[in-house]
């Protein structure tokens, strides 16, 4: 089907931070076709139907495909039904995610188990996800690919503990074992996450010269349904409503923050390694 909107595909758009940007993006004057990638289609139907109550007057249009980082099969049919409908894409955010590590705390995964979930989606899922869509990223004359990084990543800030945030993910807990949890609980998480950074690096390699503009996209901490916790609690440490996050992933998709392609960056500045 062709079309002069611009092509974009979503992961976990039906919720948190990929609902955020889809609402952000659907408010926009461009109009594009945006594809709503979740693992249950009728999550991704309900969405887009409130999504049509909310915004009646957007000029983007709105779809689903089932999208499921965990099983290769699904992945290569969504990216051939977007090939077979499109024939190109503009714009791929790797925004799905996942933490275990409550998971593990609560005994209802094994560390291994936690562990090799976290990298399957965060990591592996992501890379297989996106050496698919890349051929169709490059039939389009401004492509986009965006990964979802995390504040907790960082290496370079691994030893800071000068503020509440740092201090719930950094700070070490008293001598002896079984260790006493402190703060939050997210080794697996952050240390997929951290890959993801190398992970965004290899792509920005690979598609240096095909003009394909790569980001790591750091949104904040934000009040969202990852990892367990639960919204009211995140709220109450200090989570931001991540309609924040997802107007910044409208930015980058709408080109100003081209300058700081093939970084990790945050609203206001380039997240250290």
């Amino acid at each position: 089907m062709a079309t002069d909107k611009k092509i974009l595909l979503i992961t976990g758009g039906n919720t948190g931070l990929g609902l955020e940007a889809v609402k952000a993006l659907v408010q926009s004057q461009v109009a594009y076709e945006i594809i709503i990638g979740c693992r249950t289609i009728s999550k991704g139907e309900d969405a887009i139907a409130e999504l049509k109550k909310q915004f009646p007057q957007t000029s983007s249009t709105l779809s689903t495909v089932q999208v499921d980082l965990e099983s290769d099969e699904l992945l290569e049919k969504a990216v051939a039904e977007i090939s077979s409908k499109y024939g190109r894409l503009d714009i791929l955010i790797n925004n799905s995610g996942a933490s275990f590590d409550y998971e593990i705390l609560q005994g209802k995964m094994t560390m291994r188990e936690g562990f090799n979930a976290s990298w399957n989606v965060n990591v592996t899922g992501t890379h297989i996800l996106t050496t698919l869509a890349v051929p169709l990223l490059l039939k389009s004359s401004d492509p986009r690919l965006i990964f979802i990084a995390s504040g907790t990543a960082t290496l370079t800030e691994t030893e800071k503990s000068d503020n509440p945030a740092s201090k719930r993910i950094n700070s070490s807990p008293p001598a002896g074992w079984p260790k006493e949890v402190i703060g939050m609980q997210t080794t697996s998480y952050r240390s997929a996450k951290t890959g993801l950074n190398m992970l965004m690096r290899e792509w920005r390699r690979i598609l240096l010269n095909d003009g394909v503009k790569v980001w790591a996209v750091s949104p904040g901490f934000l009040a969202t349904g990852l990892g367990g916790v639960g919204l009211e609690k995140l709220k109450q440490m200090g989570a931001l409503d991540p309609a924040i996050g997802g107007h910044f992933l409208k930015d980058v998709v709408e080109g100003k923050r081209d300058h700081d392609e093939g970084k990790v960056i945050r609203r206001d500045m380039i997240q250290p390694w």
